[in-house]
C-alpha cells in the first residue's frame, strides 16, 4: 500500500524503467498543451534529464505539506488557473486518488482522479457534460463506478523517463483489483489541439468518445474538447444492433455441440419442407 512520505512513513519504491513511453516529451497532462508557448515567457526548454536510478523513483499520496508545491507545478504544467480550494481537496480529501511521483525528495509527476457512482454523475460532478453520456450501458450503469482522471503532469526535466505511463498504471491497476470491480471506465478530458497527450492516451488504449465544443474556457477563450474512454473490469460501450448481431453470432459458433444441433435441425426442416412440396405437385399431376 502506497504511505505518504511526510506524514505515515515510507513510500513503495517503483521501477520506472519497467514502464517506458516512446516519444513522449510533454508533461502528460490532458488539461491543455505544452506549456513553454503558453505559460513561460521565453523559450528556454529544460534539458531532458535522465534518471540516475529507477529505484530512486518513489509513489506516494499526496498530503496537506505538498499544497504549495503541488500548486506551483500545476501552474507551469496547465493553462487552467485552479482555485485554491481544488488544491486542498486534493491534497487533504481521501475521495481522490492524487498520486506523486518523488524523486529527490521532489514531486516531478503526479495524477489526480475521483470515482463516481455512474448514475449519479451527472448530477454531481460539474465537468460532466450531455456528450459524456453514454459512455456505458444504462443497465451496467445502474451499479456501476467510472473513474475519472482530473490531471496528470510530468515535471519538463523528467519527461521521456516513463513517468506518465507509471502513474497511469497505478491507479489503473487500483481500479482492476477485485475491491473495485464495479468501476467499469475510466475518462478524461483533452484539448483537442493537444495531440501529444491524445496519443500519448491513444497508445494506452484510450479510444475518443465524444466531441465538446467550447469545453475549456482559457484566459477568455473557449476551447474544444474531446472525451476519451478506456474500459476495463468487463465495461463497454453500449451496443448498437450490429454489436448484438456480432455477439449472438460468435456465441453460436463457439457454442460447441449447440451449432451443430441447430444446423442438424435446420436441414431437417429444410428436407420435410421439400418432401411435403414434391409430394404435394406429383399429387396434383395424378389428378
Amino acid at each position: 500500500m502506497l504511505r505518504c512520505l511526510r506524514c505515515s512513513g515510507p513510500a513503495v519504491h517503483t521501477d520506472a524503467s519497467s514502464i517506458s513511453v516512446s516519444n513522449v516529451s510533454f508533461p502528460v497532462n490532458h488539461l491543455g498543451s505544452t506549456k513553454s508557448n503558453e505559460r513561460l515567457p521565453t523559450t528556454y526548454e529544460y534539458p531532458s534529464v535522465p534518471l540516475c536510478s529507477a529505484n530512486d523513483v518513489q509513489l506516494r499520496f499526496l498530503c496537506p505539506d505538498d499544497l504549495e508545491e503541488v500548486r506551483t507545478l500545476c501552474q507551469d504544467w496547465f493553462p487552467i488557473d485552479y482555485p485554491l480550494s481544488w488544491y486542498v481537496d486534493i491534497t487533504s480529501s481521501t475521495r481522490f486518488f492524487a498520486l506523486a511521483a518523488i524523486y529527490n525528495f521532489s514531486i516531478i509527476g503526479l495524477i489526480v482522479a475521483e470515482i463516481k457512482s455512474y448514475s449519479k454523475l451527472n448530477k454531481e460532478c460539474a465537468l460532466f457534460r450531455p456528450q459524456d453520456r453514454g459512455i456505458i450501458p444504462e443497465a451496467m450503469g445502474r451499479d456501476a463506478e467510472i473513474g475519472y482522471i482530473l490531471s496528470l503532469g510530468v515535471h519538463r526535466k523528467y519527461r521521456q523517463n516513463g513517468i506518465g505511463s507509471l502513474l497511469l498504471d497505478s491507479l489503473i491497476n487500483h481500479l482492476t483489483t477485485a475491491e473495485r470491480h464495479k468501476v467499469k471506465a475510466i475518462f478524461l478530458h483533452v484539448l483537442t489541439t493537444n495531440r501529444t497527450a491524445i496519443l500519448f492516451y491513444e497508445r494506452r488504449g484510450f479510444v475518443l468518445h465524444s466531441f465538446l465544443p467550447y469545453y475549456y474556457s482559457i484566459r477568455g477563450k473557449c476551447k474544444d474538447g474531446f472525451t476519451y474512454v478506456s474500459y476495463i473490469n468487463g465495461g463497454h460501450s453500449p451496443w448498437s444492433l450490429y454489436d448484438y448481431l456480432k455477439y449472438w453470432c460468435s456465441q453460436i459458433l463457439t457454442a460447441g455441440g449447440l451449432c451443430p444441433w441447430i444446423c442438424g435441425r435446420m436441414r431437417t426442416a429444410f428436407r420435410w419442407v421439400c418432401y411435403r412440396t414434391i409430394g404435394r405437385f406429383h399429387l396434383q399431376q395424378d389428378e
